[in-house]
């Protein structure tokens, strides 16, 4: 499984949930994934999830730590299956750096009963794609959140590449 942690800033808005779009921009050729810090805005028009879309829920983050991951040759189940794997996973990373108890529901974290995380795992004709979202400043979100910054979570690189590391250790694993 590739990694990759971009250096410069891109600005999720969902269109990034595409086939091979890491292999498009990165050249990681087969399961990958690609981590980058910036500005998050998904407007409705935009999003996966029909249940926020049903409710009226874009998803903005004035700086968040974005996850992309592609599978190829899985379906969807198993798809999310390895998000909540994923999201177990940052659970694990933050419970080492941080004393607030996290909050796991589902695909999602909280901390202090604001919202850390966005996840989505979808299939494309050719894979299953993840998007993960950690706030790192939750400025101008919609809904109550809290970000790394809140947190005293520093190295966002090393946050990142630690948490890539071990979910394609997993991965390669089974």
């Amino acid at each position: 499984m590739h990694t990759k942690y971009v250096e410069q800033e891109i600005k999720y808005t969902g269109q990034e949930l595409a086939p091979h779009w890491i292999y498009k921009n990165f050249q990681l050729q087969g399961d990958a994934i690609a981590a980058f810090c910036g500005e998050c805005e998904v407007k409705l028009t935009e999003m996966v999830d029909i249940e926020d879309v049903i409710n009226d829920e874009p998803i903005y983050s004035k700086n968040m730590l974005s996850l992309i991951v592609e599978h190829f040759n899985i379906g969807l189940i198993e798809g999310v299956t390895r998000q909540r794997l994923l999201i177990c996973i940052i659970k694990e990373a933050l419970e080492n750096k941080i004393s607030q108890p996290i909050i796991r529901s589902g695909d999602d974290l909280f901390v202090e009963g604001r919202k850390l995380s966005v996840s989505i795992a979808t299939k494309s004709l050719t894979s299953v794609l993840m998007h993960v979202g950690i706030n790192i400043d939750p400025t101008g979100a919609p809904i109550d959140a809290i970000g790394l910054n809140s947190l005293n979570v520093c190295d966002i690189k090393e946050f990142a590449e630690e948490i890539m590391l071990k979910y394609s250790q997993e991965i390669d694993d089974i």
